[in-house]
């Protein structure tokens, strides 16, 4: 099911990987400590003021700079439920789909939804609402074979169960 909803987190615009997990906890793969740190160098309080299912709304250009997946399973492990953005670096939307987050583009949404509103999420009809101000924005729906791998829980698990015919 791709449905969220949740308080909304604002970041801005070229929020790169460093500021998402910086490089300093990048000697461990856990996704709890890793999820200790998320968004640390953007707002060092950030974990501990987000409930789980929130959703982090960006400018353009979240998660540019390096390669890693440790962003945005640091994001996923922290609790957020999805990430809308205006634009996403490809390596980052790539990784995303790799490790099971939902991400969706809107500049539209990114723009006009505060920190702080009530948001739902629907992933399958490409409509995110603000309930706090009552307004819509359409968003493409996840593409079939990204939604596969975010059910699978990304493409590690996807290929092991095509391997095992399942």
């Amino acid at each position: 099911m791709m449905k969220f909803k949740g308080k909304s987190w604002k970041f801005g615009d070229d929020v790169d990987t460093d500021a998402i997990i910086p490089a300093r906890y990048l000697n461990t793969s856990d996704p709890a400590e890793l999820a200790s740190h998320c968004m640390e160098d953007a707002d060092p309080d950030f974990v501990k003021k987000m409930s789980h299912g929130d959703i982090i709304f960006a400018g353009k250009n979240f998660g540019c700079g390096s390669s890693r997946e440790h962003a945005p399973i640091a994001i996923k492990a922290a609790g957020i439920s999805c990430v809308i953005a205006r634009n996403f670096a490809r390596i980052f939307y790539r990784n995303s789909f790799n490790t099971a987050l939902p991400i969706f583009e809107s500049a539209e949404a990114s723009r006009e939804i505060s920190e702080g509103d009530e948001v739902e999420v629907d992933g399958e009809k490409g409509i995110i609402k603000n309930i706090t101000t009552g307004k819509e924005y359409p968003v493409k729906p996840i593409p079939p074979f990204m939604k596969e791998l975010i059910d699978a829980g990304g493409l590690v698990n996807y290929v092991k169960k095509k391997i095992a015919g399942t």
